[in-house]
């Protein structure tokens, strides 16, 4: 997830939130359609001053916005004191060690006030009385059973009772977590897109279908043993060129492990064909 948004990506974030195409916004604005679509895929390397204007306007967004001098569409002159920030805090913000971009996603998530009510609830105690309560009720009516069962632990009722207590510090904390686990997997979801995102196939699970495709060609033991040294790499076989084949097979000459020793270099024709060949039925 990048920090910031380049120019190219905050046009077309705004194209895309006013549902707009590129031939409607060409339309609106008088700016042709090729050039619209050049700012927002090349970053806006070659925009125009007179363009960064007019569409900030046509926008309603600044043109420090645009150009990535600020984070702020709508509010470029909010007063610091109308956020409510500590001096600590503003001090932590402005030192960008951290996404800004991402900070304020999680704020902006539909549960992010749940999130922060739980943590006030959990910070100020303000449950605390109650499961106290409830904890020594439950802890009376199992005192007086364990009398009645003439001292004896070891009961499905009196167990219950004793698990049924509410330990707070394991109930808020995993109540917290859940919240916060709740809006990052939204967040995550939403950037699942992003060219900075993880691909979700992994690099050790391709190269494992590779070789089980090798595995189950059908053809000679020494084109099966070419495949499944290049699966390893993540070459396909089937991909190289005659030229590319031909040397390939002059290198694996020289090893000791094929199966098949091949002729002197230059002297024999390999046995093994360049093709495709078949693989086997699973």
């Amino acid at each position: 997830m990048q920090v910031k948004l380049t120019i190219g990506e905050r046009l077309k974030d705004l194209r895309v939130e006013r549902k707009l195409t590129l031939e409607q916004l060409a339309a609106e604005v008088g700016i042709s359609k090729s050039a619209l679509g050049k700012y927002e895929s090349d970053n806006g390397k070659d925009i125009s001053p007179y363009s960064i204007l007019l569409l900030a306007d046509y926008y309603g967004v600044s043109c420090d916005y645009l150009m990535g001098r600020t984070e702020t569409k709508n509010h470029p002159n909010t007063a610091l004191h109308e956020l409510h920030l500590s001096d600590a805090s503003i001090d932590v913000l402005k030192t960008g060690k951290f996404n800004h971009r991402l900070l304020s996603e999680l704020i902006c998530h539909k549960d992010f006030q749940r999130f922060m009510l739980d943590a006030e609830i959990y910070v100020d105690r303000i449950a605390d009385m109650r499961v106290n309560d409830m904890n020594a009720v439950l802890e009376a009516v199992r005192q007086m059973a364990l009398m009645k069962n003439g001292g004896e632990e070891n009961d499905l009722h009196l167990r219950t009772l004793e698990v049924a207590q509410i330990r707070e510090d394991e109930y808020f904390g995993s109540l917290i977590a859940d919240d916060l686990k709740g809006i990052l997997r939204d967040i995550r979801n939403e950037h699942r897109p992003d060219t900075m995102t993880a691909d979700e196939t992994s690099l050790a699970a391709t190269v494992q279908g590779q070789l089980q495709d090798a595995m189950n060609f059908e053809g000679s033991s020494e084109e099966k043993q070419v495949r499944s040294f290049l699966a390893t790499f993540g070459i396909d076989y089937d991909k190289l060129s005659k030229e590319q084949f031909v040397t390939l097979i002059e290198i694996l000459k020289l090893s000791k492990h094929m199966k098949s020793p091949m002729s002197q270099r230059g002297k024999a024709r390999s046995q093994m064909a360049h093709g495709k060949g078949k693989r086997k039925r699973k």
